[in-house]
């Protein structure tokens, strides 16, 4: 009973410390590779962390609109490279509708499965995840629903159409709906303006009327009422890049100077909130951190114990067993032999916990996938045996060794006549 009950702390120290490894490289590969493509981060004043979470993980919410006009400006300084606009307001079933441009899909080396890349007004590229997960195919359709979760607010004025799948990236691309920024900008244009259509384009009755009685003069008023609503609805591009507003403009520096100036000048000069993904990341990791050390060290403090109790379970089972030790020893099994099916015992109960803690470890990483991945969009991989898993199965062998050979050092205190005729 004693052996079992070692055996499983074993299995749940090993299991604990795999599953925080785990957790920790992936969750960490995956921002590295997100905000990899991103060194700056333009939004809405607020905080800092929250913009780098919502423009560059999708995680959040936003931290409010920015004026194009002055975007626009921002983009044009020679320190940059390149800048992605973004802009949100939208979801289809939870999952985010990003209006952007292909330099977007292309900054995180998307690739099409299949289709092509938007190239009008509400043409969806849809990321691997969501099409699998909505079953999405090309030319299906969809309507868009008010928010970034879930709702029953659905903009039935325009509806989306799938165009392109991308393959699966491991990146944010997985989870969006990418499609032109005028998408947005047109749904909630209809939906605050609620423009009445029959003063918006000439009515069939006019030009029935037209058809019926043609006269010239009457076509070329016609003409001018159709040309002046038209301008009406299409306003000067200049007065209407003034009006629109993106979300977050991610930026990329030509050179290492850009992030030193840029991101100071913008703060303290603008109405707008500059933020460097790699500087939110690291604090928040550095948050992260402590939790995950604190487990690591319950864990691998879990494993010290297991090692104690295969200690004194060995020796106790020694102390028990004397007997049949001792009749081995008159049959001549020589005392490096009794020391070597000791060890045996231990190293085989320190892999068959070790084994067991593994499977254990990468099953809760399955259920942890799944979790994050209806929470947050992101999925984790249940992998092979790595090297950090080798090295802890060297750490837990050692802890066993150690154990095992000073529950064996009463082998060589054997009085083998006494303990027989005690007997």
């Amino acid at each position: 009973m004693s052996l079992i009950f070692n055996v499983l702390l074993l299995v749940l120290s090993v299991s604990l410390v795999t599953f925080i490894l785990q957790l920790s490289q992936q969750i960490n590969g995956q921002l590295e590779k997100n905000i990899a493509p991103v060194d700056m981060v333009i939004g809405a004043k607020g905080s800092p962390l929250q913009l780098v979470l919502s423009s560059v993980l999708h995680i959040d919410s936003p931290t409010g609109n920015i004026p194009l006009g002055e975007v626009q400006k921002i983009q044009k300084h020679p320190f940059i490279k390149s800048a992605i606009p973004l802009c949100y307001g939208d979801n289809h079933q939870g999952y985010r509708i990003v209006g952007s441009k292909a330099s977007f899909i292309a900054a995180y080396q998307g690739e099409l499965e299949s289709g092509k890349i938007f190239q009008k007004s509400f043409e969806v590229v849809a990321g691997s995840n969501v099409a699998q997960k909505l079953n999405l195919q090309m030319g299906s359709t969809f309507y868009s629903s008010h928010g970034l979760i879930a709702s029953a607010d659905v903009h039935k004025e325009h509806q989306f159409r799938v165009v392109g799948i991308l393959k699966p990236t491991a990146t944010v691309l997985d989870k969006l709906l990418i499609t032109p920024m005028e998408s947005v900008w047109e749904t909630h244009h209809h939906t605050e303006a609620e423009p009445d259509n029959t003063a918006s384009h000439p009515s069939h009755h006019n030009s029935h009327s037209n058809e019926e009685h043609p006269d010239h003069h009457q076509d070329e008023s016609h003409e001018e009422d159709a040309h002046e609503h038209e301008t009406e609805d299409h306003p000067d591009s200049e007065e209407s890049e003034m009006d629109l507003e993106i979300t977050a403009l991610l930026v990329k520096f030509k050179n290492p100077v850009g992030l030193v100036q840029l991101p100071r000048f913008i703060n303290e000069k603008t109405n707008m909130q500059a933020a460097l993904p790699r500087l939110e990341i690291q604090r928040l990791e550095g948050f992260l951190g402590v939790g995950v050390k604190t487990v690591n060290s319950i864990a691998l403090a879990v494993l010290l114990v297991s090692g104690l109790s295969i200690l004194l379970s060995l020796a106790r089972a020694i102390r028990e067993r004397r007997q049949e030790l001792a009749l081995l020893r008159t049959y001549g099994l020589s005392t490096q032999k009794l020391l070597y099916m000791i060890l045996l015992e231990g190293l085989f109960l320190a892999v068959l916990g070790y084994v067991l803690g593994w499977i254990i470890g990468r099953a809760a990483i399955g259920i942890a996938s799944s979790q994050l991945e209806s929470t947050f969009g992101y999925g984790l991989k249940v992998t092979g045996p790595e090297i950090i898993d080798f090295k802890l199965l060297g750490a837990t062998l050692l802890i066993a060794l150690i154990a095992t050979m000073l529950a064996s050092t009463s082998i060589f205190k054997l009085n083998i006549s006494k303990i027989l005729s005690d007997d």
